[in-house]
Order: C-alpha cells, then sequence, then structure tokens
C-alpha cells in the first residue's frame, strides 16, 4: 500500500511539474508573440525579417543639411495698383539655400537679383498680397525669378524666399 501512494504522488507531482513547465511556455509565448506585433504594427518592422542584407554600419538615409541665408539689407519698396490707385509695397527678403555656393553667387549677382525682384512686385495686385496665400504666391514667383537669374549665371540655385518685413499700404 505504501507503494501505491508512493507511486501516486510521484505521478501527481510529474503532472503538476508538466502544467507548470507548459504554463510558463504560454506565457513566454505570448510575451513574444505580443512584442512582435507591436513592432508589426507600428511599422518598425520585425529585426530578423529586414530584406536588407547589406552590413549592419551601412545607412541610406541622407545626411542631414542645414540651411544657411542671404538677408537683404536694404529693402525691396515699389508702387503696386490697387482699383486705379497707387498703393507702396516694401519687403525685406532672405534667400535660404543649403549649398553656401548658391548663397555666394546670389550676394555677387544681388543687383540684379534686387531689379528682377522689384519688377515682380510692382506686378503684383495689392489685393492679392493681403492674403496668405497672394503672399505665398509671390514668395513662389520670386525663387522662380531668382533661380532664373542664378541659372543664367550658371550657378546653384536656392532653396527658398523668405519675407522677413511685408508691409503694404
Amino acid at each position: 500500500m505504501a507503494e501505491n501512494n508512493a507511486s501516486e504522488t510521484a505521478s501527481a507531482k510529474k503532472g503538476k511539474l508538466k502544467l507548470i513547465i507548459m504554463l510558463v511556455v504560454v506565457i513566454i509565448l505570448a510575451i513574444v508573440l505580443s512584442v512582435v506585433g507591436t513592432m508589426w504594427f507600428l511599422g518598425g518592422g520585425l529585426p530578423f525579417m529586414s530584406e536588407d542584407h547589406g552590413e549592419a554600419g551601412e545607412t541610406t538615409e541622407e545626411a542631414f543639411v542645414p540651411s544657411t541665408y542671404l538677408l537683404i539689407d536694404k529693402a525691396l519698396v515699389t508702387t503696386v495698383q490697387a482699383q486705379g490707385r497707387q498703393r507702396y509695397a516694401q519687403v525685406y527678403l532672405a534667400l535660404e539655400a543649403t549649398d553656401p555656393q548658391a548663397l555666394a553667387a546670389a550676394q555677387l549677382h544681388l543687383p540684379l537679383i534686387r531689379s528682377q525682384l522689384i519688377m515682380v512686385l510692382g506686378k503684383s495686385e495689392f489685393n492679392d498680397l493681403q492674403t496668405p496665400e497672394g503672399r505665398r504666391g509671390l514668395a513662389e514667383r520670386m525663387l522662380t525669378t531668382v533661380n532664373q537669374v542664378l541659372e543664367q549665371e550658371g550657378e546653384p540655385a536656392v532653396k527658398r524666399v523668405l519675407f522677413r518685413n511685408f508691409v503694404v499700404q
């Protein structure tokens, strides 16, 4: 009878041990699946399933290049038409570029650039200059003009024309 009790106790302990091992495996599996699922859904991808088989040290991202600016010290002042009346527009500008050579070229050709920008500003309508969309359109036209001048001179282009101060009256 003692043998029966010993074998039942041993089999009960083995059954409990198997149950505990299975629970631990299920819990670990659930944790791994939740981590993998989170990485998948957040768009990070899975490290072991990456399609890039290159070396780990290689990066394909572009290096950050900070912008540099050229402040045009003198304001562009001209008249603009407003319903048959003449109004004045005064604009202080800055040019933005990632290539310092473009700003050096713009500084060299600044008299020509200023002349062309005053003509662009003078062709604008007073009512358009009072709206944000009109000012954005003017900035785009000015950028096109500056880049055309630089292109004619065989120089690199600037990235943006920025308004530092803008007054119409």
